[in-house]
């Protein structure tokens, strides 16, 4: 059998394992792989996975985390933390008595905050198909999108990789859907554009549903956006949002609604305004 073993060195039960490595290395096919320490476990032999990307590509939340492969490489089981009796079936080992039972394991560094984005940008060349835009040494990003004419007048946030990815995050929903055609050039929009404008007008990952459904609403025949955008009328887009959704993002439906202070009220309406521009 061939088992792949991923842990490190800052976890008590990784610290609890470590020493059963060695033992079994000399019984099994075991590969060991450390996200923060490459000489741990001592005297075993050990792959520096510090860059966390097998750890990513093979999606581990917790560590420690033994897999196990059939003959033919596919992963046939995963056993996440500490289960004296589960580690014993599948190793064909047997431990200590002085082993406790049961340990749970400690999160792994795929999980740090802001970490999945930045590996899913790093290791995954078409997680994002959008066009990528590189500023010159020293050039502002800020002063950047106004230079683009990004801006609807304010200052954005700079949409890279990374944020574009926690934004697409925020719904289920894959990112080259087609959602509808943004008048007037008739221009595709999918779930990736939205999220790069949803960025850009500062929402948060949670906002996405809204402003997805929002960019939707505004697409339908009947309400005639182009001739929103065409009119020389003073006119603009009124959003609606209406059930629990309105409480889990804390948008403000009471004093001071349509004023300042409240960031979902502000972006998501934003975002509708930055996709349509």
């Amino acid at each position: 059998m061939r088992f792949a073993l991923v842990l490190k060195k800052a976890c008590d039960t990784c610290q609890l394992v470590g020493p059963l490595v060695k033992g079994l290395q000399a019984r099994n096919e075991l590969v060991v792989y450390s996200q923060d320490d490459p000489f741990f476990p001592a005297d075993a032999e050990v792959i520096d996975d510090s860059d966390l990307e097998r750890s990513w590509r093979w999606r581990i939340e917790t560590v420690p985390t033994l897999i196990l492969f059939d003959d033919a490489g596919s992963e046939s089981r995963r056993l996440v933390g500490w289960d004296k009796a589960e580690w014993e079936d599948v190793t064909g080992s047997s431990f200590s008595e002085n082993m406790p039972t049961f340990r749970p394991g400690c999160g792994s560094r795929t999980q740090d905050p802001g970490m999945p984005e930045k590996l899913t940008s790093k290791f995954d060349a078409y997680a994002v198909s959008a066009r990528e835009i590189s500023l010159g040494e020293g050039e502002d990003e800020m002063e950047a999108c106004f230079d683009r004419g990004w801006s609807d007048g304010l200052p954005l946030i700079p949409p890279t990789r990374e944020r574009v990815l926690r934004m697409l995050s925020g719904s289920s929903r894959q990112a080259d859907e087609v959602v509808g055609l943004i008048p007037p050039d008739l221009v595709s929009c999918t779930i990736e554009k939205i999220a790069i404008n949803a960025v850009m007008a500062g929402c948060k990952p949670e906002y996405m549903p809204v402003v997805i459904a929002t960019v939707e609403a505004a697409l339908q025949e009947e309400f005639c956006m182009h001739g929103l955008l065409a009119t020389t009328y003073f006119s603009s887009p009124l959003i609606i949002v209406n059930g629990p959704v309105s409480r889990r993002i804390s948008m403000n439906s009471k004093g001071n609604t349509f004023g300042q202070g409240n960031r979902a009220n502000a972006t998501i309406g934003r975002a509708l305004q930055l996709v349509v521009r």
